[in-house]
């Protein structure tokens, strides 16, 4: 079955329909991370890759994880594709971690890849997509969310074949853009499952944290516009504000109990962000944000729709009352707060698929 679906990708690829050409290879997993069966990568690569603010990106390069094997009804048609969609500092390999797919993909979990077909997409400027470390640097063009959805739609039906998924789900950035898919090709998937997300564009706390990091960077006088030959680092004095904003309280507690530990803690974030983060593309990844704004039109989505949040995240605070309004303008929408508990960690609970799978088990029924 993979060897039949391997060369439906290479016939793929030779044809070019519609300027995408279709490439896999059969990767190996990451040291660590658990192996699923028929696991491989691929890449998608749009000849012309259009953006919605004019702006164009040449052989534009979409990667890709799938797991499980393709089911196919009389047509020959996909039966059992599902997408997952990742954070704004992740790529798909995240849901290979242990905490998620550990949970999620093994025999009789949720997601079995036994039964479905999984793809994890890396979106626009992340992973082994394409990205401004790449070369362009500050000269890639300025994608949004809405960039990122239409690069993985395409992956999906022009470079996967899939004209139909069961399901579309993500966390944090992923989740905001499963909230886009809904709306913009309501007729996609059976199920939408937003995690870790509100369906409003983001502003007050949520934006004045990401505003501090853009901020850092754009005035980082080693960046010089984006043109950087060695990696700037003044401005990586101020991304640990993300491990506060995306933790609870108690884990960081845990993690700083006193002055001393917390400098300590505090340094070596700074360390390990200088060692591992390149400006353009982190730039990039909290200003692509711009365009988000699913508010105006959830009534377009027609998919059963359970959305779920945390009861301490930092970055979606259920005080606002964002999901219990928008739930009233979604056919088929439910809303689900976790409290918190021992088990939560704020945003970063999404990292934690036992805490919420259940959620998933329901929007799958």
């Amino acid at each position: 079955m993979m060897k039949a679906w391997l060369s439906s990708l290479a016939l793929a690829a030779a044809l070019s329909v519609a300027g995408v050409a279709g490439a896999a290879d059969s990767t190996p997993t990451h040291p660590g991370q658990p192996s699923y069966p028929n696991q491989m990568e691929g890449d998608v690569v749009v000849r012309d890759f259009a953006l919605t603010n004019g702006e164009h990106l040449a052989n534009a390069r979409f990667h890709y994880i799938a797991l499980g094997t393709p089911q196919r009804d009389a047509s020959g048609a996909i039966t059992n594709g599902v997408l997952l969609l990742h954070g704004t500092t992740g790529s798909g390999r995240n849901f290979l971690n242990p905490s998620l797919g550990g949970e999620l993909f093994g025999p009789g979990q949720p997601l079995d890849a036994a039964k479905y077909f999984i793809i994890l997409a890396d979106g626009i400027g992340h992973g082994g997509s394409s990205k401004p470390s790449d070369g362009l640097k500050g000269r890639f063009p300025h994608y949004g969310y809405v960039d990122a959805v239409e690069g993985q739609y395409r992956t999906v039906t022009e470079g996967l074949g899939i004209k139909h998924l069961k399901l579309v789900a993500g966390t944090s950035m992923g989740g905001m853009q499963t909230w886009i898919w809904g709306e913009r090709h309501p007729d996609m998937m059976d199920a939408l499952m937003p995690i870790a997300s509100q369906p409003v564009a983001i502003s007050g706390r949520n934006m004045l944290w990401r505003q501090l990091i853009i901020e850092a960077i754009r005035n980082d006088p080693e960046w010089k516009g984006g043109d950087y030959t060695a990696q700037p680092t003044g401005y990586t004095r101020a991304l640990p504000i993300f491990q506060i904003m995306v933790n609870n309280a108690s884990i960081l507690q845990q993690q700083a109990p006193s002055r001393a530990a917390a400098t300590t803690l505090y340094d070596q974030w700074v360390a390990d962000y200088a060692k591992t983060v390149d400006a353009n593309d982190y730039l990039y990844w909290f200003e692509s944000s711009y365009d988000y704004d699913p508010g105006p039109e959830l009534e377009k989505i027609k998919a059963k729709l359970v959305a779920v949040n945390f009861a301490d995240d930092l970055l979606n605070p259920a005080e606002l009352g964002v999901m219990e309004a928008a739930m009233k303008r979604i056919p088929h929408g439910r809303y689900v707060l976790i409290p918190a508990s021992d088990q939560t960690r704020g945003h970063q609970t999404l990292t934690q698929a036992k805490v919420w799978k259940g959620a998933l088990e329901d929007v799958l029924k």
